[in-house]
């Protein structure tokens, strides 16, 4: 893994828009850097450029159309669609690349830039450390087109159509929603027009919600981090399901009949043990990360299937599976990625795969989640100033150690920094609910301490 960006963490560059370094200028200079990379000299070459429903949105896609057309490439925009819209339409319409705007669960004041080539899969590190070398030298001072060799915008506007077709053809064709009852929590994000429309075109009954976006109130207590209220309204209008996107659609969390959430873990046993016993899981094998329950990992070993675990991120899981030839992994967050349709994690893709398995086999999801029991297990973010490297702070090593040692054999520590934000992370799991929740606390109380002093 490349060591020397600075500006693409995890999942692409990240921050509070109109702040370094998500700005305008940087986003001029990104379009620059990526039309001078992903097109040759001489063609023109074709960008896509997609977006959630933040307020900023507006001005990071012209200033980055800005910059793609001072090199002499074409805009193609697309309007609000979710992430796995952008990669799809990216791939199918044979573009040079693909530009996502967008802070997926971030709070609306936030914003992002993240990039895909030109097959869908998100770039690798050292091909973002090449995007950030361009930006800040004068190598692309030597091409720049005038005349009509200036690049135009040109606006896709049935790209949302597109994508709701290439959604519901990852649906058994022999199959409908005919009779089920949906909650549909879009967050007021990227996906408020498409997921409704896929859900209820396939027959679904859709109650929506987080479907009024008026670029402040993305993620604002509805979506995927916030699962309450679809909870709420599956129990109150006796529905089938419930479904939670994030901000840009790239996760999902869904809610059963009885209103309890079913997590990325759950929903990856579920549809990784059908694929298995029809010999339709890749090298018998999913691929999670270290933040996945042990409990995954147990429901895959009882059915005959094995785990692999990557480090956190999405974009590491995909690394994975095409290293190997995997067809199934995912986040326990709810990015879940299907690779025979599509290549990135899609929130609507995975509720469609867990409503094909419902309807095939007429049982409620309540019932169908049995088949991981998951292990105890805590969670505790904590803003932090600095991050600071374990390995510079030796009485939290200590620690850990010896959390390590009283759950050998019965659980786990993982102890890490988000890739998009100025958090520490603190997971672990064990037999004792109370026991695991006061060792997380105090390892991170003492992490917060070593790194704002």
């Amino acid at each position: 893994m490349s060591n020397d960006r600075k500006l693409f963490g995890t999942d692409g560059v990240r921050g509070i828009a109109n702040v370094e370094p998500m700005t305008p200028e940087t986003a001029l200079r990104m379009g620059r850097a990526v039309a001078y990379l992903f097109t040759k000299e001489g063609r023109k070459g074709r960008i896509v450029i997609g977006k959630d429903t933040r307020l900023s949105g507006y001005m990071f896609e012209q200033a980055m159309a800005a910059g793609i057309c001072s090199m002499g490439a074409d805009v193609w925009t697309t309007g609000p669609l979710p992430t796995p819209g952008i990669a799809f339409i990216t791939s199918s319409m044979r573009a040079d690349a693909g530009v996502v705007i967008s802070a997926s669960h971030n709070p609306f004041q936030d914003n992002g830039i993240k990039i895909f080539a030109r097959d869908g899969f998100k770039l690798p590190d050292d091909v973002e450390s090449r995007i950030e070398q361009l930006m800040t030298s004068d190598e692309m001072d030597q091409r720049r087109p005038t005349h009509g060799n200036i690049g135009r915008v040109i606006h896709l506007a049935d790209s949302v159509g597109r994508y709701i077709v290439f959604l519901k053809n990852t649906f058994p064709r022999e199959r409908t929603l005919d009779g089920f009852k949906i909650v549909v929590d879009t967050g007021h994000g990227a996906a408020y027009k498409v997921a409704p429309a896929v859900f209820g075109e396939l027959g679904a009954n859709v109650i929506p919600i987080g479907y009024e976006p008026d670029g402040t109130n993305i993620n604002e207590k509805v979506g995927a981090l916030h699962p309450r209220s679809m909870c709420e309204l599956v129990r109150l209008h006796d529905a089938n399901l419930g479904i939670a996107l994030d901000g840009d659609a790239d996760r999902v969390i869904v809610s059963d009949e009885k209103g309890n959430v079913v997590d990325g873990d759950a929903i990856m046993a579920l549809c990784a043990t059908r694929l298995l016993a029809r010999g339709a899981l890749k090298h018998n094998t999913l691929v999670a990360t270290i933040m996945s329950n042990i409990g995954l990992e147990q429901a895959m070993t009882r059915a005959g299937g094995k785990l692999v675990r990557t480090p956190v991120g999405d974009r590491y899981v995909v690394d994975e599976m095409r290293r190997a030839g995997y067809n199934l992994g995912g986040e326990q967050s709810g990015h879940l990625i299907f690779l025979d349709h599509m290549t990135t994690g899609d929130g609507i893709v995975a509720a469609l795969a867990v409503l094909a398995v419902m309807v095939e086999e007429g049982r409620p999801l309540s019932e169908l989640a049995q088949v991981m029991q998951r292990s105890p297990q805590v969670l505790v973010n904590v803003a932090v100033k600095r991050k600071r490297a374990l390995s510079e702070l030796p009485e939290i090593e200590q620690l850990i150690a010896a959390v390590e040692r009283e759950l050998i054999g019965a659980g786990r520590v993982v102890v890490r920094y988000s890739g998009t934000e100025a958090k520490a992370r603190v997971m672990i799991e064990g037999p004792d609910q109370g026991r695991i929740q006061t060792w997380a606390d105090e390892i991170a109380a003492r992490l917060v301490a070593a790194c704002d002093a």
